[in-house]
């Protein structure tokens, strides 16, 4: 996946290319009505294939999910909509699961709840990691097909009968904990057995679509993080084993790196966005920086570069060895080096040398002390 989308360049990557569109400028796009016919589509899937609405002309029913990655609704239903395609495959039904948010309106802050954004690739990686087997398309960069059927949240399902023609609008079920996907189960079944829908819309519950024109928020947000105080201080040995031994109330992700570290100054943005997305949370991210002490002023002029307002620290000595055994008698000292240390001081992840973002956030976001439970 290409995690580095480096915050010292993040406002005009986001926003380049796209007009500057007030939000009451752009109509909300309109829930697609029942009897309405079903909008043609064409979209890439996770499987690097075209899908078109004319590829699924056999089925006697049609389900399109607007889902996604990030929303923690979304996540709850992932292994529902499994099940609702293993159960109704052999019965002519037809499963389709669309992402259309755009990456340029879903901000870091709201990815605190997942260990992937809604980018393809990272699409990608979540179909492969739950076994979907259903067609996961991209619709994040124009929005078209989204437009189209004007899907209010994620998951928002939209059944369509032989005729393509629509027959339920809304929920899967009433019940993101202990729901089974009913209502989008019954609706099926009465399709299925020419049945009347008994009701026919229902309301959605879930995150808003990440809708392109929608960015003020990201903006504003931003723009407030850009602006926040980068500091840096002194560490000696007591320090550093304090901070190992973690008696905070947080989870907390340690890097040790030096600005001659080609590997360390590659990564560090990375760590940032990591900062960024789970800092609303029980976590904190930590830097211990290993430069000789006198280059201090060059090392904070590099983490303001970085807009890097975590908690940074830099050793007060120049024994290497003191700082090794402070951080980790396991280190053999090579950098960059990465612990994840849980409240209290158990060390659950350490590595040597750069890590892998997308395991951490993994470990981050599953880790059994994130919202604070033993």
């Amino acid at each position: 996946m290409k995690t580095k989308q480096l915050l010292l360049a993040i406002l005009p990557i986001l926003f380049s290319g796209y007009p500057a569109i007030a939000q009451d400028a752009h109509p909300e796009p309109k829930t697609l009505e029942i009897g309405s016919k079903a909008p043609e589509f064409s979209l890439t899937g996770v499987d690097d294939k075209k899908h078109s609405l004319a590829d699924f002309a056999k089925s006697k029913v049609l389900v399109i999910v607007f889902s996604c990655n990030h929303c923690p609704t979304a996540q709850a239903y992932q292994d529902r909509l499994n099940d609702i395609y293993n159960n109704y495959t052999s019965k002519g039904v037809e499963l389709v699961v669309i992402s259309s948010n755009s990456s340029k309106s879903l901000n870091l802050w709201e990815q605190g709840w997942s260990d992937l954004g809604d980018s393809f690739e990272e699409m990608k990686i979540r179909a492969k990691d739950k076994g979907f087997k259903f067609p996961y398309l991209y619709d994040g960069d124009d929005q078209k097909t989204a437009i189209a059927y004007g899907p209010v949240a994620t998951p928002h399902a939209f059944v369509f009968d032989k005729d393509r023609k629509l027959q339920y609008a809304g929920s899967i079920d009433e019940s993101m904990e202990k729901g089974k996907g009913e209502l989008l189960r019954n609706a099926i079944d009465a399709i299925l057995d020419d049945r009347k829908i008994e009701k026919p819309v229902t309301k959605v519950f879930g995150c808003s679509t990440k809708w392109v024109w929608k960015m003020e928020g990201t903006k504003k947000l931003y723009k407030e993080w850009s602006g926040l105080p980068v500091t840096i201080e002194n560490i000696d040995t007591s320090g550093i084993k304090e901070i190992i031994k973690n008696k905070s109330d947080k989870l907390r992700l340690i890097n040790v790196w030096a600005s001659w570290c080609g590997p360390c100054v590659q990564e560090f943005p990375d760590f940032v966005i990591l900062d960024r997305i789970y800092r609303s949370r029980e976590f904190e991210f930590i830097s211990i920086n290993a430069d000789k002490f006198s280059r201090k002023d060059y090392v904070l002029k590099f983490l303001q570069k970085n807009e890097a307002s975590n908690k940074n620290f830099i050793f007060n000595s120049d024994n290497n060895t003191q700082l090794v055994e402070a951080i980790d008698p396991q280190w053999s000292g090579a950098l960059p080096y990465t612990l994840l240390v849980e409240q209290g001081g158990k060390v659950i992840y350490r590595t040597q040398g750069p890590i892998n973002m997308i395991e951490m956030r993994k470990l981050i976001v599953n880790n059994r002390y994130i919202d604070g439970v033993k």
